[in-house]
């Protein structure tokens, strides 16, 4: 969204924001390029931040440690069940800053729009960017765009960057997890990958499943005030639970014992799973996050997650065991254990 200098009002006509579609000259830094910036961009992205149209924003600092993180979403189809890129883009910065335990307080948003994109489509994922960033009440403060030649992108791809602040006293690490902690999850597991997967496919079930996408910094600041000394917060995005459970058990020097009866799957997102041949622990979550903490701390803090919108089907699933080889097992419905390995290869491409 990078523009230098203040834009006027002054274009002959209005961008066609139904008919119309994204053209070279809207990445070549002039009156076009200015033109998308204010009509489409700041017009939904409007803050005290982005208001002056800088090359950076000048935002109050902090006291205390700060976290960054970012991210470049793609996924394919742009819209699916329960969301869009745009959302995703949000939701997704968000989390990794909310993993941390610290506040998301600002957000940077760069777009790399490919030529001949429709402008209703692009216009779609900016409105719901906005609905996201005003839900969280974390702004978008600054941002780029580029267009490149038509076949050279896939529409749209976008790139968010955030900064938050770490409360005092909160340390929250993948390196945290000690042998005895119970390991819980949010909510029921596979949903947005499959939802992505089925639309993608134009596979239909009886029962609708739709994208899990949700910004769950108001839910980890629910779970930090009852249990501030939370050990490891994760959210099992790409390689799903399976994937993340192993970068940190790797990180912790520990093992992992999960409990098959225990995990929350919904039965349309299990009987989908086992139509395509996918297992559900290995797909993509957006809204779901992993936490580990101290044994004595688990129920309650289970409690509280059960209390929250983004929790209500939270459960303890499984405990950190000694193993100094570091693997994650699983306790089978039938009694017998199995190696939940890493994930080999990709299941669901371009689904964050």
């Amino acid at each position: 969204m990078s523009n230098k200098g203040k834009v006027k009002f002054g274009y002959t006509r209005a961008l066609d924001l139904k008919h119309g579609c994204i053209e070279m000259v809207h990445g070549g830094g002039g009156r076009s390029m200015a033109q998308l910036i204010q009509q489409l961009f700041v017009a939904a992205f409007d803050n005290e931040f982005l208001k002056p149209m800088n090359d950076q924003a000048c935002f109050p600092g902090f006291n205390g440690r700060m976290v960054m993180s970012t991210d470049s979403h793609v996924i394919t189809p742009l819209f699916f069940p329960g969301g869009d890129i745009g959302s995703l883009s949000i939701h997704g910065t968000i989390n990794d800053i909310a993993m941390s335990g610290a506040k998301p307080c600002y957000l940077a948003a760069s777009f790399i729009l490919e030529e001949g994109f429709p402008l209703a489509d692009l216009k779609r994922i900016v409105d719901s960017m906005a609905q996201a960033t005003k839900a969280a009440k974390v702004p978008i403060v600054t941002g780029d765009t580029k267009v490149v030649e038509k076949g050279s992108g896939d529409g749209v791809f976008i790139t968010t960057t955030g900064i938050g602040m770490v409360p005092e006293g909160i340390n929250i690490s993948s390196e945290n997890a000690r042998p005895g902690d119970k390991i819980l999850v949010s909510g029921t597991l596979g949903d947005h990958g499959i939802a992505v997967m089925a639309w993608r496919e134009n596979l239909s079930f009886q029962t609708n499943i739709e994208s899990d996408t949700a910004a769950l910094h108001d839910l980890v600041a629910t779970m930090i005030s009852a249990t501030p000394n939370i050990h490891v917060l994760r959210d099992p995005t790409r390689g799903g639970v399976a994937t993340a459970l192993n970068e940190i058990a790797q990180q912790s020097s520990i093992g992992m014992m999960l409990y098959e009866n225990k995990l929350p799957i919904q039965e349309q997102v299990q009987a989908a799973c086992e139509f395509l041949g996918f297992d559900p622990l290995y797909i993509a979550n957006e809204g779901k996050l992993i936490a580990i903490c101290a044994a004595e701390d688990a129920e309650n803090l289970l409690t509280v997650m059960q209390t929250h919108p983004l929790g209500k089907n939270a459960a303890i699933v499984g405990e950190i065991i000694e193993d100094t080889h570091c693997f994650v097992q699983m306790q089978t419905r039938f009694g017998s254990k199995r190696i939940v390995d890493w994930l080999n290869g990709e299941q669901l491409p371009r689904i964050c």
